[in-house]
């Protein structure tokens, strides 16, 4: 027998990557193929895997540099023996808890952007959602787009912008949307993920859960909280929905 310390390192991790990721790949296929429900019905099984809660959970206590972010439960930092009982526990029908707002500085401004730091359990499953969803979600994508995806690097982009350059009309369009991410309308956003209701309920949850700053409570009737594991994802989606 191992100790939970040992237990948490004894854990096949290569295993269950190669698990998870033909299951994505399969779930791609499916997408690509226009088989819509046998792409849920994958994404489905991803999301109560054994493989993918366990990767979620290591995504969100061990590998994220933000780990060290408590939420508004102040709990961060879980050791291996902490770690393990978070696996089993994952359930995307668990009551949800409002995230924590921090400020963090803007690179290269005097500015501040918010950030929502979301409890443990909660980031947890919103990597696990993100699993889920990913492969079916990069499916559509043009080769060129590579915000907020697995696998790809600004240079992929710079040399697109070149090879466009290269031939007329040679111009380059820079476009911020101001406060996108704070007006996103839900049930909007909802009707482009187009997914099936077990992965509805979490996600609304999550938009409406409310945000938790300086010892009050807000609503959140509108926008998504960057800061948490499924935000990139979201916005992948939405633009590849919106271009």
């Amino acid at each position: 027998d191992h100790s939970p310390r040992e237990a948490w390192h004894t854990i096949p991790w290569r295993k269950l990557e190669v698990s998870v990721c033909k299951l994505q790949r399969r779930s791609s296929h499916a997408t690509i193929r226009g088989e819509t429900q046998k792409a849920r019905r994958l994404q489905t099984l991803l999301a109560t895997s054994w493989s993918a809660k366990s990767l979620a959970t290591r995504r969100v206590t061990q590998d994220n540099k933000g780990n060290k972010t408590a939420g508004v439960d102040g709990v961060h930092t879980l050791t291996p023996p902490q770690r393990l009982p978070l696996i089993p526990a994952l359930d995307l029908d668990t009551p949800v808890q409002p995230v924590r707002r921090v400020w963090r500085p803007k690179p290269g401004t005097a500015a501040e952007r918010p950030r929502g730091i979301p409890v443990m359990h909660d980031g947890a499953a919103q990597a696990l959602v993100t699993l889920a969803f990913a492969a079916a979600w990069e499916a559509p994508f043009a080769p060129h787009r590579v915000g907020c995806r697995p696998g790809h690097a600004c240079q992929e982009a710079f040399g697109a912008i070149f090879e466009s350059l290269k031939r007329p009309p040679r111009c380059v369009l820079d476009a911020d949307i101001a406060r996108c991410f704070d007006t996103r309308e839900h049930a909007a956003l909802l009707d482009k993920i187009n997914t099936s209701p077990p992965f509805v309920r979490p996600l609304q949850a999550w938009r409406r859960a409310g945000v938790g700053a300086s010892g009050m409570f807000m609503p959140t009737g509108a926008g998504t909280p960057q800061g948490g594991g499924i935000s990139p994802a979201g916005a992948g989606r939405h633009a590849v929905e919106n271009h």
